[in-house]
């Protein structure tokens, strides 16, 4: 019994060791084999997709509606002042030795809407703006406003020249909730320019409250009805394209809810995500039927004429003493709050002349100059451009905000938010040749 017990064991080990050797020799085998061959690699690297088994209801319709998106570009104009005076207890400009520097002020986006260079966007995008052009990849085209409603935020710029599709108008009010919402547009600006974003509609009439200025710079609130998505809307996406499977535009991306404000720049006091609300195209349309039926080709190139004539004029009149109405003045929001709404923007008069056009005509200091000849004034550089393109005896259409007791508020400036409603004027001035040039 022990022999066979032993010859049990013995044959155990044998075959143990026979198993092992087996295992460690298929091992250095496969390792003998060295390394890969060309072929090998080949297969497993050089692959190719073939896109048309590729399914996506979206590749197409995107494709086609990215070539309509473009780039907007918001620049303004800001004067440096060489020297100052004081008045008031604020310092206001005294010389004309100054110069103005255009910057970039934001970007956003818009959607081509005709074939004749017509783009719609959101009024805030190019709020402000002295100058607007479109991006278009490396190309930056020059843009003029046709067409805008500060209290829906929609816009239309016309663009001569340009020479992409226009994405064909859906119907808003057909939008369903839960349908699929395509967003197109340049978040952050050109770096990414004509992104797309995926998501559903999550609500068909969000009526979301804002507060804004009017055309004069008053704080105001408005209520909109919105589109509410969660497809990604980002800081610039603003006035992009909101589409449908159909490639329709549904809707112009306006703002994100960030921590329950419709803004893309909020603190932070609880998490909110994928909540963005876009304008409705139907929205939009009374602005595009009126900006349409009022275009015309041959207008367009006369304009486009006489701005060059008028900037060839300014460069010959450069040296000439020019006429002016007798005021001193320095725009409004560099020392009063009126991004707050308290006031109006506009052109501050901090002195009126003696025997002055503008004291004949009743204007007064701490007038605040909105609008002249129908054009909005928000800066003092804007006001003396306008008057720049008066010739002497010509006569300015000028509207003023007057408040009582801004004089006051501003020797103390914790009084400037008891300031009462003030009122809008109109007042006409004429242009004369004056002694003195600090205007």
């Amino acid at each position: 019994m022990k022999t066979n017990k032993l010859w049990t064991v013995l044959i155990a080990t044998v075959l143990s060791l026979s198993l092992a050797l087996g295992l460690g020799s298929s091992m250095l085998a496969s390792t003998a084999q060295g390394t890969l061959t060309a072929d090998q690699i080949d297969a497993i690297v050089n692959t190719t997709t073939d896109q048309t088994k590729v399914t996506s209801p979206f590749v197409e319709i995107a494709r086609n509606a990215q070539q309509s998106v473009v780039g907007v570009n918001n620049y303004q104009t800001r004067r440096i002042i060489s020297q100052f005076g004081y008045n008031f207890g604020f310092p206001f400009e005294q010389s004309p030795e100054s110069t103005s520097q255009e910057r970039k002020m934001g970007t956003g986006s818009g959607t081509v809407i005709s074939p004749y260079g017509h783009v719609l966007t959101n009024y805030h995008v190019i709020e402000d703006a002295t100058r607007i052009t479109i991006s278009v990849g490396e190309r930056e085209l020059d843009a003029t406003i046709v067409g805008s409603d500060s209290n829906l935020d929609i816009a239309v710029l016309l663009v001569p020249g340009l020479d992409l599709p226009a994405v064909p108008l859906g119907d808003s009010d057909a939008i369903q909730v839960g349908e699929y919402a395509i967003v197109i547009g340049n978040p952050l600006g050109q770096q990414f320019e004509r992104s797309v974003s995926l998501g559903v509609v999550s609500a068909v009439s969000r009526m979301m409250t804002s507060t804004g200025r009017d055309r004069y710079g008053l704080r105001t609130e408005t209520q909109n009805s919105m589109i509410q998505v969660d497809a990604a809307i980002s800081s610039g996406n603003s006035g992009g394209g909101l589409f449908n499977t159909l490639g329709q535009l549904q809707g112009i991306p306006t703002l994100k809810l960030v921590d329950g404000i419709g803004s893309f720049f909020s603190s932070s006091s609880y998490s909110v995500d994928n909540i963005g609300m876009c304008v409705p195209i139907n929205v939009a349309k009374p602005l595009i039927r009126s900006v349409l039926e009022n275009y015309d080709a041959q207008a367009v190139e006369a304009e486009a004429a006489r701005v060059r004539e008028e900037e060839a004029r300014k460069a010959e009149q450069a040296d000439k003493p020019r006429p002016r109405i007798g005021v001193r003045i320095d725009t409004v929001g560099r020392y009063l709050p009126a991004s707050q709404g308290i006031v109006p923007q506009g052109a501050f008069i901090a002195e009126v002349e003696e025997n002055s056009p503008a004291q004949a005509a009743g204007l007064k200091i701490g007038d605040i100059i909105v609008e002249a000849d129908g054009e909005i004034i928000t800066t003092q550089t804007q006001l003396i451009e306008k008057l720049q393109t008066l010739k002497e005896g010509d006569y300015v259409q000028l509207k003023v905000y007057r408040v009582t007791g801004l004089l006051d508020a501003l020797q103390n400036t914790s009084k400037l938010s008891e300031l009462g409603k003030g009122e809008y004027l109109d007042i006409k001035v004429q242009l004369l040749i004056l002694d003195k040039m600090n205007m």
